[in-house]
């Protein structure tokens, strides 16, 4: 077998790394094979951020019920997340369907962040993840490579498989290919007790998401199991913005001053989301990679999610691409189709970038739609034929 004896650092404690992990361990490997998750976090206590996801069949779903976790997943999953309230910047409602969660439930079950990596990682074989194990670098040494974190320690590993996000530290040891500015950047705010800290907004949720639309703009946001809502202000501007903006993000005035005047004509509803004392903001210039992007494929390194295939999340198919390459990559290397390591990595790499590249173009081709003039007619008709079909 490929993997026999072969010590697998996995680079990232995301969704898409803790399932390659177990897809691996499911299979009966010989000899000394073994697998490490080494995460940037200090602990499995650090709270996990992020929007609810949506798994969707042949692809998230897929790549659960292949870790044989469906039951534990089925446990976790929230209904009430599906449903969608789209308005307008004044909070009017153009579409409200409460019953949408019963429509998508089959085919697009969502779960919060936290159940799903706790899921993961209580299917996962005590000592897997090492925790506060930042990686900084990497060394060729043998046939592999001496991996180096933050806190001082190092390991050796066969083969590296980077599943460590948008901002890939991994990914430059394969290909040098830049992302490529989509035009829109976000602003990501999150409130814990958000029934407490901004009552109105979670109220009007009613559990589920609220997506506005006006003016080439969108703001949307989605309350969790927790209490939490996470909340996204999205808007064109230059890629130079963020650098030139001159906000401080630490600072809610700011932050506010800027959502006035850009954002002018929005209901002050939304204000809420900006003054509460419990919010904190991060800034997201939006990046895709080319679709034609190529690397030369090696034996000892792959990468797969983000870190491969980053693209904006209008489309919600970042995190399911991402599972979709953890079950093809865990099949093509524990198969027996492949003469080699190198040559199950190049199969592997080759269609996932297709892969990858079509997923994009369908967030880009989305993203036209919401940015657009007329992005609450756009988006109403199309789940108002997701209710009929």
């Amino acid at each position: 077998m490929l993997l026999q004896d072969k010590q697998i650092a996995i680079i990232g404690g995301g969704p898409a790394g803790l399932t390659l992990a177990k897809l691996l361990q499911r299979k009966e490997i010989p000899g000394t094979f073994n697998i490490k998750v080494y995460e940037r976090d200090m602990d499995k206590n650090v709270r996990v951020q992020g929007a609810t996801l949506d798994l969707h069949e042949g692809t998230g779903l897929e790549a659960i019920k292949r870790a044989g976790l469906l039951d534990e997943f089925y446990k976790h999953h929230r209904p009430v997340a599906s449903k969608m309230r789209l308005v307008d910047k004044l909070l009017n409602i153009a579409f409200d369907d409460h019953d949408f969660a019963t429509i998508t439930a089959e085919t697009r079950p969502e779960i919060d962040r936290a159940p799903l990596r706790n899921i993961l990682l209580n299917s996962l074989e005590p000592g897997t993840v090492v925790w506060d194990s930042h990686f900084v670098s990497m060394e060729k040494e043998r046939d592999g490579w001496l991996v180096h974190f933050k806190n001082g320690t190092s390991a050796y590993a066969d083969i590296v498989i980077a599943t460590d996000g948008a901002n890939s530290k991994v990914r430059p040891y394969l290909s040098d290919i830049k992302p490529v500015y989509s035009g829109i950047t976000l602003i990501e705010g999150n409130i814990y007790n958000a029934g407490k800290n901004a009552p109105k907004l979670f109220a009007f949720a009613k559990g589920g998401k609220v997506m506005a639309f006006d003016n080439e703009q969108f703001v949307g946001y989605g309350t969790k199991g927790d209490g939490s809502v996470m909340f996204v202000v999205n808007f064109k501007t230059p890629e130079n913005w963020l650098a030139q903006s001159g906000i401080d993000f630490n600072s809610r005035e700011q932050v506010l001053a800027w959502f006035k005047k850009e954002f002018a004509g929005w209901s002050d509803r939304w204000y809420e989301f900006f003054t509460n004392d419990e919010v904190y903001f991060i800034p997201r210039p939006q990046y895709y990679f080319p679709f034609n992007q190529t690397w030369e494929t090696q034996a000892n390194l792959t990468m797969l999610g983000d870190a491969a295939h980053r693209m904006p999340p209008y489309a919600g198919e970042g995190a399911n691409v991402a599972l979709q390459d953890a079950f093809e990559l865990a099949e093509n290397l524990t198969g027996n189709i492949f003469p080699d390591i190198r040559t199950a990595i190049a199969q592997f790499e080759k269609e996932m970038i297709e892969r990858g590249a079509n997923a994009t173009k369908d967030t880009l081709e989305n993203s036209e739609k919401m940015f657009s003039n007329n992005a609450l007619e756009q988006m109403s008709a199309f789940f108002n034929q997701v209710k009929e079909a």
